[in-house]
């Protein structure tokens, strides 16, 4: 008999990306490492809500519509005044993202219209004060009630000093079940450790998976129990690397939600990440894109 399929919580960030290339004009596109899980797990047909923080103004309404587009239902907590978060996205030759950020996080406790089975959390809003012990709270409440995911997607300007970082990120690792991290994130908290090393020590801390991406060199998977699965990169020409994790994400609790082993969980992930590359944005790929390259 099929498991019902759970309703998702992702609690986080929106921030329009206003992208800029050698020689090109600025286009400003959708984003923030939570809005680009949500958006992904919904374009995979999965009940997707938002809680968020966006301003009444431009790039909050693009940035709705975006979300709304592929079915996320937006929760909107903005604090008095609030506006839209924004990042500079600068592209180098090669399609590579350097970030600078203009964001605040200031979410409040809240009571949810609903109870979730599964929360994500992530990037910013689980690490920046005021917001992150909201987020923090919201999690604790559902622990051992739902399922939990995070993705530390370190965005080191905005951080702080990385003792105080390791400990945060830390402490969202203890609180969830499937953790994926990139390989820069893992360089810039723990400088000169082996990613496999964090990796295993992270699943001391009490998640049941670690993800590992490496870019061009595939991605890792350990799990709790001491399985180890590996995937390649799938090779595709790289339009950009904008959303490229947060595809890898979606579809990866996609997989896994759909009782796929940790192998095919690594492949529809990688998959879907490739396809992501292959386009301009934070564009991830629907059920029928996915599975066509599968």
């Amino acid at each position: 008999m099929t498991s019902p399929v759970p309703s998702f919580l992702v609690i986080g960030e929106c921030v329009a990306d206003i992208v800029r290339t050698p020689g090109g004009p600025d286009r400003v596109h959708p984003g923030g490492s939570p809005a680009n899980v949500a958006y992904g797990l919904a374009r995979l047909g999965l009940p997707t809500t938002l809680l968020t923080e966006l301003g009444a103004d431009p790039n909050g309404r693009l940035i709705r519509a975006h979300l709304e587009s592929a079915g996320v239902a937006v929760l909107n907590a903005p604090g008095e005044g609030a506006r839209t978060p924004s990042a500079l996205v600068e592209l180098d030759e090669q399609g590579r993202a350097r970030y600078t950020f203009d964001i605040e996080w200031t979410l409040a406790a809240a009571e949810l219209p609903f109870v979730p089975g599964h929360l994500h959390i992530g990037s910013i809003a689980a690490v920046t004060d005021p917001g992150a012990a909201a987020v923090l709270d919201l999690v604790r409440r559902r622990h051992g009630r739902a399922g939990v995911s995070y993705d530390p997607n370190v965005r080191p300007a905005l951080m702080g000093e990385r003792e105080r970082a390791v400990r945060r990120v830390e402490r969202c690792v203890a609180l969830s079940d499937l953790v994926k991290a990139s390989d820069e994130d893992l360089a810039w908290l723990y400088p000169g450790q082996d990613p496999e090393s964090v990796a295993r020590r992270w699943l001391d801390l009490g998640p049941a998976t670690v993800a590992v991406t490496r870019g061009a060199q595939g991605a890792f998977a350990l799990t709790s129990d001491g399985r180890r699965a590996e995937v390649a990169a799938v090779p595709v020409p790289v339009a950009d690397t904008v959303g490229a994790g947060d595809s890898f994400m979606a579809a990866l609790l996609h997989a896994r939600h759909a009782g796929a082993d940790l192998d095919r969980s690594l492949a529809t992930a990688a998959a879907a990440a490739a396809l992501t590359v292959s386009r301009a944005g934070a564009n991830p790929p629907d059920t029928a894109e996915l599975y066509a390259v599968l």
